[in-house]
């Protein structure tokens, strides 16, 4: 199968940026979500959701090495 290349362009940094952004925002209501959830099981899907998010987020990071850790948390505030 072929492999699609992807867009590095400043647009499709701060597409991916927005994304990001968003995802973080998911992944923050869930960690409330299963703060406020009693049922061990919908906590597990959860946390498992947060864990394809979080590979969402690296393969993000990853489009774009020159971006420092510390500028994708700060577009996310």
């Amino acid at each position: 199968m072929d492999e699609k290349e992807e867009d590095k362009s400043e647009e499709s940094k701060q597409n991916h940026i927005i994304y990001y952004k968003s995802l973080s925002k998911i992944i923050s209501n869930m960690e409330k979500e299963i703060d406020d959830e009693g049922e061990p099981a919908v906590k597990e899907h959860l946390r498992s959701r947060i864990d394809a998010i979080e590979k969402d987020r690296k393969r993000i990071r990853d489009l774009f090495p020159d971006m420092k850790m510390e500028e994708w948390d700060d577009n996310t505030n």
